[in-house]
């Protein structure tokens, strides 16, 4: 695994390490296997001018994994002599290992010397530099399928180790050994800048120490205290303190009462993470990702490792399965970089399974902090502890997995906690890492069908934990990891509150609340970008619109087709990933995950996704439903008219954008969103799926019968429930009038009225009568100024929402039209009485 960098520069190999050198590499090598990494592109190294290796701590064994891996990629060894520095190795130590008197211990003990010969020497000939390149050794940083147990105990971690532990280590996972080389330093930039010598070296150690820190931090994870010390760490800090003191006034207790319920708090939420508990569960996971799925997809991990190094990184997730923060932490750790902290809830603080959880980096935080001042200081104090000293943090801002398939309206409780940390340390870089996980089937599905229907959400349980081990007796396809475009927190708040530096510490700054949900908004968008399309999302948004869910194979197989054009020649984002295997084989690997059944015919197998397998598919079809949504409104505006014009499906498309895009988080603008449409008619009628007349001005449906006919058919009905749920909210407050009903009242009888509709027409997916989905519409409604609220809390509106369902006419059909007009004031009278 090696890059272009330091290695681009060929170097001969004149001199040869020393014999006893060559007797131990000999002897290492079989025991030994390297991962080698390097800068990007050139690497700044010139062998022509002096040169030393720099290494974290000294040892024998480093030596000769540094000579190995050099000889690996081409560079000259650490063996080499040094005229020019009056050296015979090329190899120095930011730190020596020394034993602390009458106790068997090892520490390391930091050594300037050698550095200060090297900068009093550049100080004293003006022509000297010599170049520093250093150099990181992981011994036991990647587990594979040969790693046992017993190799736990001497994987790489932050304590100082003799050489006994560093042969066992080779022995046992010398296999796995990871070298990074990093850009040479110059001593010779640090006097030209006029530090004096005493101070530049000082600073160079300071700076390589830095750099190993940061790189063993990004690999390993952070150098983490006992859990107790933590706890004892949050526990004085000043805002937990004060907090204390408040709480005993609250309650009128001593003031040692509220600190023993402030530590009962800390140890509810605290992580206890443990390096060999996480290798021993990465042993763990191997074999069940091997057994239960057929592959794990991850893309952009250059995006992840760029970010790691000096910053913190939160890596916030779409949240689908409970397999979410297993599958993100396995990958992250056997690609060489640290699991992180994640936020977990505390229904999961479950016996054996808690302290389970809290080894693996979990901490648990309540469902709602009313009730308890001291409880939300204390783990926001916790928060900013893990945030200052770099580690990395996972939440999942939806709050909750998604039921329906959809990217549900972020809670900015933890986001708001982060954006605070960084505004009381800002010298701490952050940065949010977008991460969309997608999955071919779930562990879940049951679950969420029964509590779709209506059924109460299971209590987690160590009973339910044991029975739903049945479940990993089944496949479930392959899963897919992609990470999304970095989000710079400092980048974040000058673009959106430029004087957040000049009130950084106001408790009540009246920016802080926008910015926080303009960077909530803006990390679902950026989860949507990196979406991948896989096998079953593409037949989930090709049956589900189709009659009765069945489709004749031929048709289903030219409809897979087309969205796979359509998603590579109008590309949603460079980041998104669509499945390129041939149709014939996505519909047989459907038939194998039991999507899809097979009826033979005389004229053509059919095939349909039967029972509640329409519900669950429609569960992965909302996945990518925001890919589809320039040609499912494209579609929908040809259902029921015969042709328009192509300025006529961009006005109307414009006029509904504003909602689609707060529901789906999509990316554009209105004009965007306008040119995203003329890209997509232009494939369409490429495609045949469209004609065109009038130099293109025109579009029109094919004639019947045609396959382009009901291959637009099929791509309007993808976005049709959607476009009738908005006219549902917007015909229910019209027939009710301005100043009549409240937000809460219109969400009510909507929701009714939909849920009577899907009933009458059969229409799928639960998701159609989701009270939360009409509650983001109404929000939207206010937030456009569409409609306002009056003195009694009832809302009032103007024409333009009468407008809006004149518009309605060019989409919906009459019948659907009539349909919602008629359940109405049947749905307004039923939420009356149940009120």
């Amino acid at each position: 695994m090696t890059s272009s960098g330091l290695s681009s520069l060929e170097h001969p190999r004149a001199h040869r390490p020393p014999l006893w050198a060559r007797l131990l590499s000999a002897l290492q090598k079989p025991w030994l296997k390297l991962r080698i990494e390097q800068p990007e592109a050139d690497g700044g190294f010139d062998p022509s001018r002096p040169w030393c290796y720099v290494l974290e701590r000294e040892g024998t064994s480093y030596q000769l994994i540094l000579d190995r891996a050099c000889r690996e990629s081409g560079l000259p060894g650490p063996f080499e002599p040094q005229p020019a520095l009056e050296r015979t190795r090329s190899t120095l130590y930011v730190s020596r290992r020394r034993s602390m008197p009458f106790v068997r211990r090892d520490r390391a003990v930091a050594d300037t010397a050698e550095l200060d010969t090297l900068v009093l020497r550049a100080a004293a000939d003006p022509d000297f530099d010599c170049q520093l390149v250093p150099v990181s050794i992981f011994v036991g940083r990647a587990p594979d399928r040969s790693t046992g147990w017993f190799r736990v105990l001497f994987s790489e971690h932050w304590a100082v180790t003799g050489w006994f532990h560093r042969l066992l280590a080779l022995l046992l996972n010398g296999r796995n050994t990871w070298v990074r080389f990093a850009r040479p330093v110059s001593v010779r930039e640090l006097l030209d800048d006029g530090t004096v010598p005493a101070k530049a070296t000082r600073k160079l150690a300071r700076v390589l120490r830095m750099h190993f820190r940061r790189v063993r931090t990004a690999m390993i994870g952070p150098d983490l205290s006992h859990r107790r010390m933590l706890i004892d760490t949050v526990l004085a800090s000043p805002a937990v303190r004060d907090a204390i003191v408040a709480q005993a006034a609250r309650d009128n207790t001593s003031i040692e009462a509220a600190q023993k319920q402030a530590r009962k708090f800390a140890r509810e939420i605290a992580a206890d993470y443990s390096h060999p508990f996480v290798r021993s569960l990465s042993f763990i996971l191997n074999r069940f990702w091997n057994r239960t799925y057929d592959g794990v997809r991850m893309h952009h991990l250059d995006t992840v490792k760029q970010a790691a190094h000096g910053a913190s990184v939160i890596y916030v997730p779409c949240h689908r399965s409970h397999i979410d923060y297993l599958i993100l932490s396995y990958l992250l750790y056997h690609n060489g970089l640290v699991p992180p902290h994640i936020a977990a809830g505390v229904n999961l603080n479950l016996p054996v399974i808690g302290g389970i959880l809290r080894r693996g980096g979990a901490f648990f935080l309540r469902r709602s902090f009313k009730g308890n001042a001291l409880y939300p200081a204390v783990f926001a104090e916790y928060v900013d502890t893990l945030y200052a000293n770099g580690t990395a943090i996972e939440y999942f801002i939806e709050g909750g997995r998604s039921r329906t398939g959809r990217l549900l309206a972020p809670k900015a409780g933890m986001l708001a906690m982060t954006v605070k940390s960084f505004l009381r340390t800002p010298q701490q870089p952050a940065v949010f890492l977008p991460v969309y996980i997608g999955y071919e089937k779930l562990m879940e599905g049951n679950s969420y069908l029964g509590e779709l229907a209506g059924q109460a959400k299971r209590k987690e349980s160590i009973g339910g934990l044991l029975r739903s081990w049945r479940v990993l007796r089944n496949k479930y396809g392959q899963a897919a990891v992609s990470f999304g475009e970095p989000i710079e927190l400092r980048a974040h708040m000058d673009a959106h509150a430029p004087q957040w530096q000049a009130e950084r510490l106001s408790p009540r700054a009246e920016w802080l609340n926008p910015a926080v949900d303009s960077l909530a908004t803006r990390i679902q968008t950026e989860v949507n970008r990196t979406a991948e399309v896989n096998a079953v999302n593409l037949i989930a948004l090709s049956i589900l619109a189709a009659p009765k869910h069945a489709l004749g194979e031929s048709d289903l197989l030219a409809q897979i087709r087309l969205y796979q054009t359509l998603f590579t020649r109008v590309p949603y984002s460079s980041r998104v990933r669509v499945c390129q295997d041939s149709a014939e084989d996505i519909v047989a690997h459907g038939e194998k995950l039991g999507w899809l059944v097979r009826t033979s015919h005389p004229l053509g197998d059919v095939l349909s996704a039967q029972g509640d397998q329409g519900i669950l598919l429609s569960y992965f079809r909302n996945n990518v439903l925001h890919l589809a949504v320039c040609a499912g409104w494209i579609g929908c505006c040809l259902l029921n008219n015969r042709e328009m014009s192509r300025a006529s499906v961009a006005r109307a498309g414009r006029i509904v954008y504003p909602f689609l895009k707060a529901e789906l988080f999509l990316p554009w603008s209105a004009d965007e969103f306008a040119q995203e449409l003329e890209r997509t008619i232009d494939v369409l009628i490429a495609e045949g799926t469209l004609d065109a007349r009038e130099d293109d001005r025109i579009v029109r449906r094919p004639g019947g019968g045609t396959l382009g006919q009901y291959q637009l058919r099929l791509l309007g009905h993808t976005l049709l429930q959607t476009i009738e749920r908005y006219y549902i909210c917007a015909a229910v407050l019209a027939r009710s009038g301005s100043g009549t009903l409240t937000a809460g009242e219109l969400e009510n009888v909507c929701h009714l009225t939909a849920q009577r509709l899907s009933l009458l027409q059969e229409l799928s997916g639960p998701e159609f009568f989701d009270k939360a989905l009409f509650r983001g519409f109404i929000q939207q409604l206010r937030a456009l100024g569409v409609v306002t609220t009056n003195e009694q809390s009832r809302l009032v509106f103007g024409e333009q929402l009468t407008d809006a369902l004149e518009d309605a006419r060019l989409i919906l059909s009459r019948e659907i039209r009539h349909g919602i007009l008629k359940l109405t004031p049947e749905a307004r009278e039923a939420a009356a009485s149940e009120d």
